[in-house]
């Protein structure tokens, strides 16, 4: 039969600073919960080769490709919550990371685009921004460019649909190097062999 401590030295002793518990309020397990969930969904939104290079577990891997066949709100809502259940036997940190990579990817992509498109508007407001393009691009067809920006002048100031103006930003597109994408860049690939 143990005894009962009865002095403040006799209960340092029974309880040293090795056994530290950590108590964690209900609250905070709730966010730690909710976020897991979160996640979860937002793995829905990825496509079948971005799944798999996530090595998910069979049974979370099953629940997403699930949840991405499903319609009914309340089906879904169930499923979200069943994901984000499976998520608290999963680390969280290589999924944050991967899909803040993806996210890194997409604004590399965006900056891009919003960049031709500058170049394409300066094209269209002055000459000088042609002569600029040329003597960048040696081997570029100056006819070509010339009517394409004309034609897209032309349409600007006739107020038409939007055609030639789309047609010179993928002239431009094809110039220029499109940003190398770290997740994504085989993706393509790694569909089309679940596809086949």
């Amino acid at each position: 039969m143990s005894r009962k401590p009865n002095t403040e030295q006799d209960f340092d002793s029974t309880f040293d600073g090795d056994d530290d518990i950590e108590y964690v309020s209900k609250s905070a397990m709730k966010r730690e919960v909710e976020a897991l969930q979160d996640l979860g969904v937002q793995l829905i939104a990825l496509s079948k080769g971005q799944l798999k290079k996530l090595n998910l577990p069979d049974t979370l891997l099953t629940a997403i490709k699930d949840a991405q066949k499903i319609t009914a709100n309340g089906a879904i809502k169930r499923q979200r919550q069943y994901i984000g259940r499976l998520m608290r036997d999963v680390d969280p940190v290589p999924i944050q990371a991967f899909l803040d990579s993806l996210r890194g990817d997409n604004d590399r992509l965006n900056a891009w685009f919003h960049q031709l498109e500058r170049q394409r508007d300066e094209l269209i407001a002055s000459d000088e921004a042609v002569a600029k393009l040329i003597a960048e691009h040696r081997d570029i067809d100056i006819q070509q460019l010339r009517t394409m920006v004309r034609n897209a002048r032309a349409e600007r100031a006739a107020n038409k649909p939007p055609k030639h103006f789309r047609a010179l930003f993928q002239f431009i597109k094809e110039l220029s190097t499109e940003p190398s994408l770290t997740v994504s860049a085989d993706t393509d690939d790694d569909e089309e062999d679940d596809d086949a």
